[in-house]
C-alpha cells in the first residue's frame, strides 16, 4: 500500500528517522495506548508512512499470529530497518513491510484498521489517498489520522475531514493523542458519502 500523490522530497529523510524512535516518545506518544481501541487480534492492518517501525511492531504484537499487519513506506531505507527489526523475531511472519509507489496504496487484500500517523499534510492529492483508503477497508473498518498541531492548522484539519466524507469516509470519534489532532474514519454507511460536513466542521474546531 502507498501513500497517495505527494512529493518524496517534502518527506523526512531516511537518515533523519532515528528521532522517530526516541525512548521519550514514548512518554506521550504510547504506540500500545493510542491503537489499543482499534487493534485486536486476527486483524489485518495498515501503517501508512510506517517509517523504523514506531508503531508497526505494535501492531504486530497486538494483532497476534493469526493477524497481519501491512507496513509500507516510500523510502527503501525505511522499510530495511523495520525489516532488519524482526529479522530474527516471531512478528516477521505477521509483518509485510514494502516500499510504496507515490500514486498508489497498492493493497491486494482488504484491511481493518489503516493508521496514518503525521503523514497527510503530506500528501497533496489527499483525495486520492482517501479514496484508496476507503477502498481498501473492510465495511466496519476504521482509518485513524493524527497530524501534528503546528504544521495542520484547524481549517486545514477540517478540510481534510471534508475530503475523506466526500469519497465516503465518516469522521466517528475524535480521540485526544497528546500535541496532536486526530478523527476516526470509517465507510458511510450503505457507501453513502457523508453530507454532514458543517457537523464535522464544528466538532474540528476543538483543539486536541
Amino acid at each position: 500500500m502507498t501513500h497517495s500523490k505527494y512529493d518524496i522530497h517534502n518527506i523526512c529523510p531516511v537518515e533523519k528517522a532515528g528521532h522517530l524512535e526516541l525512548r521519550i516518545r514514548r512518554w506521550f506518544q504510547n504506540p500500545r495506548a493510542i491503537l489499543r481501541p482499534y487493534v485486536r487480534p486476527g486483524m489485518t492492518v495498515l501503517d501508512l508512512g510506517c517509517g523504523p517501525g514506531f508503531f508497526t511492531l505494535e501492531m504486530a504484537q497486538m494483532v497476534g499470529p493469526s493477524g497481519r499487519v501491512v507496513a509500507v513506506d516510500l523510502q527503501q531505507g525505511r522499510v530495511d530497518r523495520l525489516a532488519a527489526k524482526v529479522d530474527q523475531s516471531t512478528l516477521k511472519a505477521r509483518l509485510d513491510a514494502r516500499v510504496c509507489q507515490p500514486r498508489d496504496i497498492g493493497l491486494s487484500t482488504r484491511v481493518d484498521f489503516a493508521l496514518a500517523f503525521y503523514l497527510l499534510h503530506e500528501v497533496p492529492d489527499q483525495r486520492a489517498l482517501f479514496s484508496q483508503l476507503r477502498t481498501a477497508l473492510t465495511p466496519k473498518g476504521k482509518v485513524l489520522v493524527v497530524e501534528p498541531p503546528f504544521h495542520v492548522s484547524k481549517k486545514a484539519f477540517a478540510r481534510m475531514i471534508d475530503i475523506a466524507a466526500d469519497v465516503g469516509l465518516t469522521s466517528v470519534a475524535r480521540p485526544r493523542i497528546f500535541l496532536s489532532k486526530a478523527v476516526v474514519l470509517q465507510p458511510a454507511c450503505n457507501g453513502s458519502k457523508m453530507t454532514t460536513n458543517a457537523a464535522n466542521r464544528g466538532s474540528e474546531i476543538e483543539s486536541h
